[in-house]
């Protein structure tokens, strides 16, 4: 019995991997039909929807005013990042966009040194030097790809790793002074209503945006917030009760649900290049995340 509870926090992490996959499969095809900045904000309001009754329920407070200043500023970091993880996301293979974001923990590196005063060492140095080659590796053959090369999605994806290094962060800073649930309820708020108030600047650049999906598109949105919110529910949960660092590699099976639901829903294909990359990024992060053990990194989900 007690090895099945030692085994839980393993299987609910790794289920929770699996559906921020699937919501990323669900993105991919309303961000192509869409748009990201429309598919983002209504996957925001279905979101919302579902994470402010677990909030309404437990919050015993108000955020204070350093945790609203938090809130605001991780949600907008957060729909940026968001929008143009999802623009690179509808422009890329699932499997090659997901290598190339596994960078951000790298670029969080220096990140903590220059915010957080944090020392890089040695290793950690190595270690970025190491998936710098594998990112070489990526772009060089997206670069070599006959026909269209889509370097546009190639930047967009490199910018949301950048955003998300910073909001790794963000959330290091934001969890010393707001809960889980208040902070899972407002970065769905916050990040939304940046996002609504981007409104008139999106159609002065695209006037003819589509604002309101087709009756079969609805529910491929709010299959994409539920699959969100019990993603990050279950990792949350799974960090709480496991040590981070031996739940790291589970982060990467990512990679590999990204070429199962790549294959099946858009008929995508997996290079040697890719995985080649991917190899040479993953094993970075891996070296990058060895910490002696008084220390705890902190690790969060995508998007």
């Amino acid at each position: 019995m007690s090895r099945h509870r030692h085994l839980l926090p393993f299987a609910a992490a790794a289920l929770g991997i699996a559906l921020f996959a699937g919501m990323d499969a669900a993105m991919k095809g309303m961000a192509a039909v869409l748009g990201a900045y429309v598919a983002m904000l209504w996957r925001q309001f279905f979101g919302l929807f579902v994470s402010a009754p677990f909030y309404l329920v437990s919050r015993e407070r108000w955020p204070s005013r350093p945790a609203f200043r938090f809130h605001l500023m991780r949600g907008a970091v957060g729909a940026v990042m968001a929008v143009t993880w999802f623009y690179g996301l509808a422009r890329l293979p699932m499997a090659e966009a997901i290598a190339l974001s596994f960078v951000a923990p790298l670029i969080a590196l220096y990140l903590a040194a220059v915010l957080l005063g944090e020392t890089i060492s040695r290793r950690s140095t190595f270690a970025s030097l190491l998936g710098l080659v594998g990112m070489m590796v990526l772009v060089a053959a997206r670069i070599g790809a006959p026909g269209e090369r889509h370097l546009d999605g190639v930047l967009a994806i490199f910018f949301s790793a950048g955003l998300y290094a910073w909001n790794l962060i963000l959330m290091r800073q934001q969890s010393q002074v707001a809960t889980p649930s208040e902070v899972a309820f407002f970065q769905t708020l916050i990040s939304g209503s940046w996002l609504l108030l981007a409104l008139p600047v999106a159609l002065l650049f695209a006037p003819s945006l589509r604002l309101v999906p087709a009756p079969g598109e609805w529910p491929f949105l709010a299959l994409s917030a539920l699959l969100t919110i019990s993603s990050l529910a279950l990792l949350s949960w799974a960090y709480g009760k496991e040590e981070a660092q031996a739940l790291v590699p589970i982060e990467y099976s990512a990679f590999l649900w990204a070429v199962l639901l790549g294959a099946i829903f858009y008929g995508e294909g997996l290079s040697v290049t890719t995985v080649i990359g991917t190899g040479l990024i993953v094993a970075g992060c891996l070296l990058a995340s060895r910490r002696p053990r008084h220390v705890s990194p902190v690790v969060e989900g995508a998007s």
